[in-house]
């Protein structure tokens, strides 16, 4: 929740944003800015602003359309769902989504908060999308991080643009707002002298204020001066509050279920209440949220004071989010994909889809224009076989390749990168990198209807192959391609000249390396990721588990694919541990084949088919004695006793 709100009595709802705010209301005029970007810090006011001119759009009579990129995943289903959703209307694709917005009025401002997180899909949106609107509508966006140099090249966005950088509030606007949340004259002279207009720490340190007579906090930059006055606000909460909010602090959102798994202890409901009425707690539409440059220094203090109830809490988030992630639909998966990304540390995996590293690059489809560079930085880094092969696949299969633009719109490195079934099979003669991918794809076969995704090249123009800026650009785009093909997305193939400072964070994330080397000039290393059965939610599933040393209850660990029997454990194949994930699923209650088959192959079962009962009689004799709590259940299937 943005805090810069003014008082009761303010004409424009802002206190000291007249600037700004003037500048967002051209967009309401015929002559105006079609595309304002709004960029500026976190608690800035940037949301504040964002509602305020909705209210004017509203107010002239607008059709406005909100959306928040903290609701859905980013890609551009994601966009485009949440968009049909917004306005009660399809709006698959993007001449659907154009003539949708078209048709809501006269005037249309669709306004898109928190656009940092829609950060790996900035490319689709802004050459595609915006391009493809009507004059008259509007596209305003709030995010921390400037927009690219591209938004301002009317050969890539055809349109009126504005960018809008937001900073601290004026002394005079700075001691209103204090005023507005009753702090003394005095008091709010000193508080600014620390926190520097900035809006957040201004509205943190009234809060505190008005639990203690004396505030003292030493001169620091504002996320340690946020801190700071966080922690002297929490430690006057009485002993339960601080609970709930120190539970609260470590997942992304806030509901019931995950309130009774952190407190069994507490009464959910009445706890949800307690937090709502707290600073910094914001309604969304899948829960409570913390202000998260507060809920950051509740969790990073409370694992510094308390690791153990910092990973307790974590941990039985987990346990809730697994329950809970098997009965989601396709347009509710990333909530719960967002959300167990949110319980990981691993930098490796939540830096990939939140990156907190600044925006230089744009990654988007490579244009014929952009062959000449491409071939320059191939011939630069790679010997003459290699380059000859790279030149096959731009021939062959271009739609693969992914440009790395810096902010002057010059190409600074590229990927290849393609799903293995849209790949010409001409490739896998004169590539030998994808017929050692394809061999072990026959050898090792996906689950129908699970694909695999190549990722044949990266390289920067300054750096080639090794780790770069230009590298963790070209990883971040394929993340977004893990969002688009999930929950079909199988495995992933890679390939490397030099694998070793990758080898621990490849290790950590479940790759496995071949030991054949397949040479082109010189010896490359190939690799692969099987997702599992659940694609990359439950990979993800898996990495926070091993992360939290969350230990598997009852009879199946699914994380391992394993057993669990008193005797020990026993490995499981694929199949083996999904029939049974099924199974546990509906406990006591007789489970068709055509089901299981749905849920451990991936596809529809069509009968004449005894697959499912050969797995079924491996698990029996696997489970030993109690092989026979899974029952025959004739004309049906099988149903496990409870």
């Amino acid at each position: 929740m943005d805090p810069v709100v003014a008082n009761r009595g303010s004409a424009s709802g802002v206190v000291g944003r007249e600037r700004e705010r003037a500048v967002l209301l051209q967009v309401l005029r015929a002559d105006g800015p079609l595309v304002v970007f709004v960029h500026g810090p976190g608690g800035i006011g940037k949301s504040v602003l964002l509602r305020r001119l909705g209210a004017d759009a509203e107010a002239a009579g607008a059709a406005l359309v909100r959306l928040d990129c903290r609701d859905f995943e980013p890609t551009e289903h994601g966009f485009l769902d949440a968009l049909s959703r917004a306005v009660s209307a399809k709006a698959d694709r993007v001449d659907e989504a154009a003539s949708t917005l078209a048709g809501l009025g006269e005037l249309v401002v669709v306004a898109v908060d928190a656009y940092e997180l829609f950060r790996i899909s900035d490319p689709w949106l802004r050459s595609q999308l915006v391009p493809a609107l009507d004059d008259h509508v509007r596209v305003v966006m709030a995010g921390r991080e400037p927009p690219l140099s591209a938004w301002f090249d009317a050969r890539a966005a055809p349109r009126r643009f504005r960018s809008l950088l937001l900073g601290p509030l004026e002394d005079e606007s700075a001691l209103e707002v204090l005023a507005g949340a009753g702090v003394a004259e005095a008091d709010a002279r000193v508080i600014n002298r620390v926190a520097r207009g900035h809006p957040l720490a201004l509205q943190v340190a009234a809060v505190a204020l008005r639990e203690q007579s004396e505030l003292r906090v030493e001169e620091a930059a504002i996320p340690r001066v946020v801190e700071e006055l966080t922690r002297l606000y929490v430690d006057n909460l009485d002993g339960l509050t601080r609970r709930i909010l120190d539970a609260a602090a470590v997942v992304r959102r806030i509901t019931v279920p995950l309130l009774s798994a952190m407190h069994p202890d507490i009464a959910a409901d009445k706890a949800l209440e307690r937090l709502a009425g707290l600073p910094f707690v914001d309604e969304g539409p899948d829960g409570l949220r913390l202000h998260e440059a507060v809920q950051a220094a509740i969790a990073t203090r409370l694992a510094a004071r308390d690791p153990d109830a910092h990973r307790r809490y974590r941990a039985a988030a987990w346990q809730t989010l697994r329950r809970q992630v098997g009965e989601a639909s396709r347009s509710q998966l990333w909530r719960y994909t967002a959300d167990m990304l949110y319980l990981l540390e691993n930098p490796a995996v939540r830096e990939a889809f939140f990156p907190t590293t600044a925006h230089l690059y744009a990654v988007e489809p490579a244009r014929p224009d952009d062959a000449m560079a491409i071939r320059q930085i191939i011939e630069r880094h790679e010997p003459p076989a290699a380059a000859a092969v790279l030149s096959a696949w731009w021939e062959s299969c271009p739609l693969s390749f992914r440009a790395v633009r810096d902010r002057a719109g010059a190409v600074v490195g590229f990927s290849v990168v393609a799903p293995a079934d849209v790949v010409p099979y001409g490739l896998a003669r004169a590539d030998p990198v994808v017929a050692a991918w394809r061999d072990h794809l026959a050898r090792h076969p996906l689950p129908n209807r699970q694909r695999a995704l190549l990722d044949r090249c990266e390289l920067s123009r300054e750096h080639g192959g090794k780790p770069s800026g230009v590298q963790a650009a070209t990883w971040l785009d394929i993340k977004r391609m893990y969002m688009e093909m999930r929950p079909h997305l199988g495995r992933l193939y890679t390939v490397s000249a030099d694998p070793a400072p990758y080898a621990e964070a490849l290790t950590t994330l479940g790759f496995a390396l071949s030991p054949v080397p397949v040479h082109l000039g010189r010896d490359y290393t190939l690799g692969w990721l099987d997702f599992g059965p659940e694609s990359v939610d439950g990979w993800l599933a898996r990495l926070a588990a091993a992360e939290l040393g969350v230990k598997p209850e009852g009879l199946l660990d699914a994380v391992n694919r394993e057993l669990v029997l008193e005797d020990g454990r026993v490995a499981l194949t694929a199949l083996e541990s999904g029939v049974l994930e099924c199974l546990l699923a509906h406990r006591g209650k007789a489970v068709s084949r055509a089901t299981l088959i749905e849920h451990a192959w991936g596809h529809t079962y069509t009968g004449g088919s005894n697959v499912v009962d050969v797995v079924v009689r491996s698990l029996r004799k696997k489970m030993g004695p109690t092989g026979s709590a899974i029952e025959t259940v004739r004309g049906v299937g099988y149903r496990l006793r409870t």
